[in-house]
């Protein structure tokens, strides 16, 4: 009868292998345990277990690898990120949102190849239905936010989006009570642009995108799209959207 194998008889490098591995498990299963919370009890509730259990479990887990590393926990956060120079720091955000674009795009590939287009939309555009209330959220409690933070506070939570580290965006004034934010530079459609593609078509992910983040960082700011592909747009900018009280 064959040896069954086992953990402790893997070479050196497949049990670095296996480490990412567990990794990317307690990743998803995370992800999974949030997802279900939100199917049984609503967004709501989710979001708020979300953080009591995020803020629980990065304290376990950041401390007993820690522990097993080497190295120091500083006020909750590794001691060898504050060890870095700004200038390391903002490489590794750069680095870190880009992952995350990355990461997004492989898997619109993945639906799109294996299923076509139409799918890989449907998929994304639900996915941004999630996405946005939850960074929302994360950056509400990042930056302090209050319950209704008013448009000033949709404008500091756009600065704060990943994709604000990716792409180039700018606010303009118009009222009181009404501003516009513009998409500037797009890292994906001007990657478009210098392959002589046409826009990607991002308006129906666009508008549950903005109108659900907008919606969650305060429930009275209403959305409007200006305009976004496969709208025709000037050379200024990519998408453009109004959001008001």
């Amino acid at each position: 009868m064959p040896e069954v194998p086992r953990m402790e008889d893997l070479d050196h490098e497949s049990t670095a292998k296996l480490i990412i591995d567990l990794f990317h498990r307690i990743i998803v299963h995370h992800a999974l345990w949030f997802t279900e919370v939100r199917h049984q009890m609503g967004e709501e509730i989710a979001l708020k277990t979300l953080r009591t259990a995020f803020d629980r479990s990065y304290g376990i887990q950041m401390n007993r690898l820690a522990k097993t590393l080497g190295f120091e926990m500083k006020d909750n956060v590794p001691a060898p990120l504050l060890n870095m120079s700004k200038e390391s720091l903002s490489a590794l955000l750069d680095s870190v949102a880009i992952n995350w674009l990355a990461n997004d795009g492989v898997w619109f590939q993945a639906v799109e190849f294996a299923s076509g287009m139409n799918d890989a939309k449907r998929c994304n555009d639900s996915c941004w239905g999630h996405f946005s209330p939850f960074e929302a959220s994360t950056i509400k409690q990042f930056l302090n936010l209050p319950e209704q933070p008013g448009l000033e506070g949709l404008k500091a939570a756009l600065n704060f989006r990943l994709y604000a580290r990716i792409n180039t965006q700018s606010f303009t004034d118009e009222t009181e009570n009404s501003f516009v934010f513009q998409m500037n530079e797009c890292r994906v459609q001007s990657a478009r642009k210098r392959k002589n593609l046409q826009d990607y078509p991002c308006k129906s992910g666009g508008l549950v995108e903005y109108t659900y983040f907008a919606r969650a960082i305060d429930s009275r700011i209403k959305t409007e799209c200006i305009g976004c592909p496969p709208d025709e747009h000037p050379d200024t900018w990519y998408c453009a959207w109004r959001f008001s009280l």
